[in-house]
């Protein structure tokens, strides 16, 4: 047995609370592959885990992180063996399960995904669950008749979070017209050299839409923001245009009516990276390995450690944040 480092998060009188302690191997959850983890990341939910909010996390002590690279350390499965190069996102780890916020995970052979080539295990979790998300969100726009070659712009929203980001980018690079949606004039020239064309301030869509259907304007939208955002996008959109819709920092409310559906025939596309078949799962981070391109993405990330955690799970709370935060567990 040996220890390892993890942010460890514990309740008392109702309130959460974080701490960096070593842990022995005897602590960490049932599973047949035991990973050191390299790296992890921030995410929005990962800042409501570290804030105590959403009941996302029902029992304690808790390692959050929901999503970790690195190298097969044992394994009691035919599938990975010690020195394999992994990745794993979703299936609720750092929520229910321990997560990446520590040196090692022990996790379930069908959870992970190998690393796929192009990819060092720091690029991998610099695209993280949010890189898989807006890699999701494409291939479904695309299935359901999105297109370079179609006239309109493809909307982004929330475009300076680390979805927004890297959804910016890949439509950008497919040669689409990228709308990106931002409420901070900082950003601007940020999105620009990500590739997007158009800025649109949050506010024209926060408010919702004024009427059922608005004047057509987007063929397509990756959406992250939900809400009024959402009922907004999907007043605008084209004829048998789609919106991606795979957040609801915005809320979950949707105030709109079966209009656009009806008369304009586009489509809501749920994306859920959490619960992902595996075959789609490595087929999007295939994709990514593939299309994303490298050198941008040092522009879309910063580096942090787990003692930083705490302080940088506020700020992404609110829209402070911008791109990608890649969490080096051995710092």
């Amino acid at each position: 047995m040996s220890d390892f480092q993890a942010l460890l998060l514990e309740e008392a009188d109702g309130k959460v609370a974080a701490s960096l302690q070593r842990l022995g191997d005897d602590r960490l959850p049932a599973g047949d592959v035991t990973v050191r983890v390299d790296y992890s990341t921030l995410n929005y939910k990962d800042g409501m885990i570290l804030n105590g909010l959403g009941r996302l996390v029902r029992q304690y002590p808790h390692v959050p992180g929901i999503d970790f690279a690195g190298t097969v350390e044992t394994s009691e499965s035919p599938a990975y063996k010690p020195g394999d190069k992994v990745i794993l996102t979703g299936w609720r780890v750092g929520e229910v399960w321990w997560g990446g916020y520590a040196q090692k995970a022990r996790v379930k052979a069908e959870w992970l995904v190998p690393l796929p080539d192009g990819l060092t295990t720091r690029q991998a979790m610099a695209l993280g669950t949010a890189g898989l998300t807006a890699m999701l969100a494409v291939m479904a726009l695309e299935e359901h008749g999105v297109s370079p070659d179609r006239p309109g712009e493809v909307l982004v929203t929330g475009a300076a979070g680390g979805l927004g980001s890297v959804a910016t980018v890949l439509l950008a690079r497919r040669g689409y017209a990228v709308a990106a949606s931002t409420g901070r004039a900082d950003q601007h020239d940020y999105l620009k050299s990500l590739g997007a064309q158009v800025i649109v301030d949050r506010d024209e869509l926060s408010g919702g839409a004024a009427k059922p259907l608005l004047a057509e304007r987007w063929q397509g939208c990756v959406d992250s923001v939900g809400g009024p955002t959402l009922a907004s996008v999907l007043a605008s959109l084209k004829l048998h245009g789609a919106v991606a819709s795979c957040g609801n920092a915005g809320g979950v409310e949707l105030n709109t009516t079966v209009l656009p559906l009806l008369l304009r025939g586009v489509s809501v596309l749920g994306i859920d990276s959490a619960q992902c078949p595996t075959p789609r799962r490595r087929q999007a981070w295939g994709r990514l390995a593939a299309e994303m391109p490298k050198d941008l993405l040092d522009s879309l990330t910063t580096e942090a450690g787990l003692g930083d955690l705490p302080a940088l799970g506020g700020q992404i709370l609110k829209g402070q944040v911008r791109g990608r935060v890649v969490v080096d567990v051995n710092r």
